[in-house]
């Protein structure tokens, strides 16, 4: 709680105090000298009347004098004056000390749920420690630090900048970014994001973008355009507030004039149309909904996912089909050699040495997970691509080299069959497979495989329970490949063969599909998850985009409405949780405050409601709907 909180509490509490001091002499004819005096009486309850409400009073003439007065501090005013007018002095007292204990307490709320994101807000160094040619360390502002420049991180230092560790090996803590409170190793060469706190070795790291593209910077300008982008039932309760506060004063007039001509009694319901004012005050509604979706988008914050604004949380709660890329997102997209099937008599080193040499020069994947597999099984054997001539990119099809005077074939079932080489089928449908023969001799078979990303299947699963009816991958590999993965991780739908283009198409014509089952009327939405460079445009076009933080690339993160820090699959399902249940509680609010304001509005019209029912409806009311809102604060993980 800050000074400020704590000092408008002094001041409430001591509010609180002398009016129930005041009332309970009042009520028990203690001193009929002061409360038996109607001016004397007025002018004591004044005392604690201004210690509490000033601020709501001199707001409601500002509002007047700035011709914008149509909000709650003029109902509060007009109806405590009124009040005070018709000689119920306590009541006008009551109705602004605990209307300022219903603010207080959404100040609170606020704070509280404000907590969890603003914690994001301090993992921005004020310095940084730049190493310079001679050997010294300048302090700078992380603004000032240049690509290349060398960063000293001391140990408990936060880091300004993303870079890769040159020096030095240390435990990192990422909870500030993740929310897992594991630490993760790191050593020379590897990758190291801003914002993470160094542990207890010194690490000296080369800055590999500038401040302004660090994940940091990125994470905090998401964070400051979030409240920006509202629900549809936000957007809808502002309105609602701008229409229905001018209606209520309106009617109240009216309910004081009207049926004071009638019944020649003006104080009966002038009386009435205080109460009426009173109980009509919008501030249940108005604050406990934002309040709601600002501790949704807390609440997900705490468990290392960012939402771009409370209108995702509304889609996220919707969610009827989620797509997905598949490399890097549900598999780790990093190809390792996963069986090596030797042809009878042939050497199993020998298979993996001629598939590598002819391999040598390639940078793709498969090729780089032959080589890495020969270097760990074989260490002795030592690549010499002098040997190799001749080297032959069959398009779609594999590898034909020269080597040591004989052609060598590495490819696909159709490079085989191309050059009339009988060989052996490999039976792994999750496999990419790599074929080796020499001359016509078939030597055997290099099985690849990417591996299932940790937690995907299981992250599946969880979206399922969740409600998400339809779980489809989309990927540019072959048909046996993808759909061998589609059936281990558990998917509905498995489209292969797909180019970038192809994945935006494919999307739209899913949308298409959703039309029939309430995507027109919003009631069932389209997410897609992806993590490269050219996931972006599907990733824009989705009604929810959402990017892996860790490995995501810039392209993918910013065309994202939603942003896992740590890749880990599993908290869509709990995002999607508490996007459901920060959509209930909103929803809860509404018809909890409407329901009690219009029992006690048609009962104050009626002279059966006084001023003390008005001021649960108003003040009760917005303390509830704002405890309600709270309990979005502990969604756990």
């Amino acid at each position: 709680m800050d000074k400020k909180l704590k000092k408008e509490l002094k001041v409430i509490v001591l509010s609180v105090v002398l009016f129930i001091a005041m009332l309970i002499v009042d009520r028990t004819g203690l001193c009929p000298l002061v409360f038996d005096n109607r001016l004397l009486s007025f002018l004591f309850y004044l005392v604690p009347y201004f210690l509490s409400g000033r601020s709501v009073v001199r707001k409601a003439f500002l509002g007047i004098k700035n011709r914008q007065p149509m909000d709650e501090s003029l109902l509060m005013t007009v109806a405590t004056i009124g009040a005070f007018a018709t000689g119920e002095s306590s009541e006008a007292v009551a109705v602004m000390v605990f209307y300022q204990v219903g603010e207080w307490f959404q100040k609170y709320a606020v704070g509280k749920s404000r907590k969890n994101i603003t914690n994001l807000m301090d993992i921005v160094p004020e310095e940084a420690n730049v190493e310079r040619e001679d050997g010294t360390v300048e302090t700078v502002d992380p603004d000032d630090v240049e690509i290349g420049d060398i960063l000293i991180i001391k140990a408990g230092d936060r880091i300004p900048i993303d870079g890769e560790v040159i020096q030095g090996e240390s435990m990192i803590n990422t909870s500030a970014l993740t929310g897992e409170s594991v630490p993760r190793a790191v050593r020379p060469g590897d990758q190291i994001i801003s914002g993470c706190i160094n542990g207890e070795g010194l690490l000296k790291i080369r800055a590999t973008k500038a401040f302004e593209d660090s994940t940091v910077s990125k994470i905090l300008e998401l964070v400051e355009t979030a409240s920006e982008k509202k629900s549809k039932t936000e957007n809808f309760i502002t309105r609602f507030a701008r229409v229905y506060t001018p209606i209520v004063v309106y009617a109240a007039i009216a309910l004081a004039v009207i049926p004071s001509m009638i019944t020649r009694d003006p104080a009966t319901w002038f009386y009435r149309a205080c109460t009426f004012l009173v109980v009509s005050c919008p501030c249940a509604l108005v604050i406990s909904i934002p309040l709601a979706f600002f501790g949704g988008i807390g609440a997900a914050s705490t468990i290392g996912v960012l939402i771009k604004g409370s209108n995702y949380l509304e889609l996220l709660a919707r969610l009827d089909t989620v797509v997905s890329d598949k490399t890097g997102t549900l598999t780790e997209g990093n190809f390792v050699v996963s069986e090596v099937e030797a042809a009878e008599g042939v050497d199993r080193s020998e298979l993996l040495r001629l598939a590598a040499l002819a391999e040598g020069m390639s940078t793709h994947p498969i090729a780089v997970s032959i080589r890495e597999e020969l270097s760990r099984e074989f260490p002795e054997q030592q690549l010499n691509m002098s040997c190799v001539t001749n080297v032959e990119n069959v398009s779609g099809q594999g590898i034909i080299a020269v080597i040591e005077g004989k052609k060598v074939y590495v490819g696909s079932e159709k490079l085989m069959e191309a050059h009339n080489i009988t060989y052996k089928r490999a039976t792994d449908d999750a496999a990419t497979i790599a074929y080796v023969a020499v001359e016509a001799g078939f030597l055997g078979a290099i099985l690849i495989r990417d591996q299932i990303k940790e937690g995907a299947r299981e992250a599946i699963s969880d979206m399922k329970r969740e409600g998400v009816r339809n779980v489809v991958m989309l990927t540019g590999d072959r048909r046996t490949v993808g759909e061998a993965v589609g059936r281990e991780l558990g998917v509905d739908n498995v489209y292969t063969d797909l180019l970038p283009q192809d994945k935006v198409s494919k999307v739209e014509e899913l949308i298409e599909e959703l039309d029939t089952r309430g995507h027109k009327e919003g009631t069932a939405e389209l997410a897609f998850i992806g993590d490269g460079i050219n996931d972006a445009p599907v990733l824009a076009r989705a009604d929810v985009g959402i990017a892996m933080g860790s490995i995501g690339s810039d392209a993918a993160i910013e065309a994202a409405d939603v942003v896992i820090m740590d890749d880990d699959l599993r908290k869509i399902a709990s995002t999607i949780r508490i996007a459901r249940k920060t959509v209930g509680v909103s929803s809860q609010n509404i018809a909890f405050a409407l329901i009690v304001k219009v029992v006690v509005l048609i009962l104050g019209a009626l002279g059966i409601a006084n001023m003390w029912a008005a001021v649960f409806g108003d003040v009760g009311v917005s303390v509830i709907c704002i405890l309600n809102a709270m309990r979005l604060l502990t969604v756990k993980k």
